[in-house]
């Protein structure tokens, strides 16, 4: 990742978080490693990856911009701590007793407990030529993000995805999964040390806008078109769902904006639960008012007039 994420985004210190998320949205859509070969656009991607991670959160990216972690999101080193640490009364590794740099601490920390794991005593063989011993330590977790279309989210399922060393992954996404969630891929992050374990990928979900659903929480929202004539006398009309089409009964006399409800046809949510549906209905007029029409309503509305405006 550049030093710069704002850099790495096209944005300025100054960008809004829609901004920042916009930002990220547009580079995945050119440069992710599944839409676009090549390698320039994969290191794109991985950068501008990276610094989404650390400025999607208004928090964490305070803390860069005072300067308290660094482009990786860890946090920024004190100078001369060590140094100072060493010197202070009775510690056992301040420099009288002869460790002048971190790696003979290191050695002597780590060292001695990856030798007894494997056994060996003082004069055993897990010192190197050099006296140095060698120690086990966990790889680090690696964080990427990953977009993800309104109904994969909604019916859970599958998607594959490419790692930045160019492995294929099929990562599982479960069914409601909701933006900001993350996904753990054990063993899949940086390599360890030693004999120590990979680290994990951590995968931040962004769900896709779709135009034909809303949501808001785990109740989903869609609109309706119905005809004149459905309004006025009601009847049944097919509206989709996230499980598929159903028949919904439309009132007769329905207006535009009337919203109607299909208990448990929104999304899974915690314990297994699933939200609502609201179906909100907008009348659409016919394609052409033939003279047929207007005739109908032009005597209609001498003995019927009213205005909505009024309430009446």
């Amino acid at each position: 990742m550049a030093d710069d994420p704002y850099k790495a985004l096209g944005l300025n210190r100054n960008a809004t978080q829609d901004e920042i998320k916009k930002a990220y949205r547009k580079i995945a859509k050119t440069d992710h490693p599944d839409l676009n070969p090549d390698p320039a656009a994969h290191e794109r991607f991985k950068a501008a990856s990276s610094a989404y991670d650390l400025l999607k959160d208004p928090e964490q990216r305070a803390r860069f911009d005072k300067g308290e972690i660094d482009s990786q999101g860890q946090e920024q080193a004190q100078r001369h701590y060590y140094r100072e640490y060493a010197e202070q009364g009775d510690n056992p590794y301040r420099q009288s007793h002869g460790f002048e740099d971190f790696s003979d601490v290191f050695s002597d920390l780590f060292g001695q407990r990856a030798q007894a794991r494997r056994g060996g005593g003082a004069g055993g063989g897990g010192a190197g030529a050099g006296g140095a011993r060698s120690f086990d330590m966990r790889g680090p977790d690696q964080r990427f993000t990953l977009e993800i279309d309104f109904m994969t989210a909604a019916r859970g399922g599958s998607t594959r995805i490419t790692m930045p060393d160019g492995s294929v992954l099929e990562v599982k996404i479960p069914e409601g999964a909701h933006d900001g969630q993350v996904i753990r891929l054990r063993g899949k992050g940086g390599p360890g040390m030693g004999e120590g374990e990979p680290g994990d990928a951590l995968l931040t979900l962004i769900v896709a806008e779709d135009p034909e659903w809303k949501r808001d929480g785990d109740d989903v929202e869609t609109t309706l078109p119905i005809t004149i004539d459905q309004a006025v006398l009601g009847g049944k009309v097919e509206a989709q769902t996230i499980d598929g089409p159903v028949m919904l009964t439309i009132p007769r006399g329905a207006s535009s904006g009337r919203k109607l409800r299909l208990k448990g046809r929104g999304l899974k949510g915690a314990g297994g639960k699933r939200g609502d549906q609201h179906v909100a209905l907008k009348i659409v007029m016919p394609p052409k008012v033939d003279d047929e029409l207007a005739r109908f309503m032009e005597e209609w509305r001498q003995s019927h007039a009213y205005d909505p405006r009024r309430g009446k």
